[in-house]
């Protein structure tokens, strides 16, 4: 390997650290109102997000001090643990339920989400598979259907619970890893058409599901039911104008848009902090998805560049399905805003992940 640069991509820590401040901000405004209802504590939320935050930022920091190709020797161990861990939270007694997914395993006084774990395991373990069979990556037979077919298979376990936004971030950022790996367009054409075939009927299977699309359609068809968190959404963004109407100021957090804290955050940052608030937001991540592709260009070997493309897909694909949603312009998916929203594993997973993008920063010739 070559050697080692002394400090990683400091443009990058900041990038993250701006947008990980301005989260910590936002899940005490966006929750204070809800946490004191709930819980009697003004705090409740985001102590625990301070919490998960310095959990994730030790995570980073001893994740960054680890040489990137080490996680090739444990990818195998590390999918299969995250699959038992998959399969587990389907136990009922083992997987609690929230809002009717059974997506969480508890662990005391906290729980984690073992997919969004699945996420960063997959991203290691294809890096793994397409750097040592990308030769046959044209091939349909010895190349796209066995790098795909664990991707589905970990699909399928995502959906039992069911959470069709992490396992729709999960392979869309596996599909562009084997993309760029040179998979033949033809067969993603074909692939596409049995994966359309497969959403619609995911789609019909489930009546919520069609709920959120015709909702996502005309949300005033159904305003107090499906359409309700869109219409709630964009009552928040609208007046928030150009610079919003102030830090703690937002209305829509008082009980009409529900749980502002998680998924729909976004919306309460724009109505608080204006369209000037909400395009440094989009900035930061701009310019954190920028570093990413720099760093991805200049790794030293395959297994590098597959893996800082696999975080970086990761991380643009939650941030475009969250903004879209939040804006009404795609369906509701229950994707978290990376660094911003409330909730421990993805923090967590998304510190790691950014940790492991450091390290290859520090051998990357860019």
């Amino acid at each position: 390997m070559p050697a080692k640069k002394t400090t990683p991509d400091f443009i990058l820590i900041i990038a993250m650290l701006s947008l990980l401040s301005i989260g910590l901000i936002m899940v005490y405004s966006a929750s204070a109102i809800w946490a004191t209802y709930k819980f009697d504590d003004t705090f409740f939320f985001a102590k625990r997000q301070l919490l998960f935050a310095g959990v994730g930022i030790v995570a980073m920091f001893v994740i960054m001090n680890i040489d990137y190709w080490n996680w090739r020797k444990w990818a195998k161990p590390i999918i299969i643990i995250c699959f038992i861990l998959l399969l587990a939270v389907l136990i009922p007694g083992v997987g609690t339920v929230r809002n009717g997914s059974r997506s969480w395993i508890g662990v005391g006084a906290f729980s984690i989400q073992p997919s969004e774990f699945m996420k960063l395991a997959m991203i290691v373990f294809l890096s793994k598979f397409l750097s040592e069979r990308q030769k046959y990556i044209t091939s349909f037979k010895n190349g796209l259907v066995p790098s795909l077919s664990l991707v589905f298979i970990a699909f399928a376990l995502i959906m039992l619970q069911p959470d069709l936004g992490t396992g729709t971030v999960m392979v869309g950022t596996c599909i562009v890893m084997i993309f760029i790996a040179g998979a033949r367009i033809s067969h993603f054409a074909g692939l596409a058409m049995i994966g359309v075939i497969g959403f619609i009927a995911l789609v019909v299977s489930a009546p919520y599901r069609m709920k959120r699309i015709t909702s996502f359609l005309d949300p005033w068809e159904d305003p107090l039911g499906s359409g309700f968190q869109i219409i709630q959404s964009l009552y928040a963004i609208g007046p928030g104008g150009l610079f919003g109407l102030g830090l703690g100021q937002s209305r829509q957090k008082f009980f009409y848009l529900p749980e502002p804290q998680t998924d729909f955050i976004f919306a309460i940052l724009s109505e608080e902090l204006g369209f000037i608030g909400g395009s440094l937001v989009i900035l930061l991540f701009a310019l954190l998805l920028w570093r990413g592709i720099r760093i991805a260009l200049g790794a030293p070997d395959l297994f590098g560049t597959f893996l800082a493309v696999g975080i970086i897909v990761m991380i643009a694909i939650q941030v475009m399905i969250n903004i879209g949603v939040v804006t009404g312009l795609m369906p509701v998916t229950g994707i978290t805003l990376p660094f911003l929203s409330y909730g421990g594993s993805s923090l967590t997973l998304m510190l790691m992940a950014v940790g492991v993008l450091l390290n290859i920063s520090r051998y990357s010739n860019y």
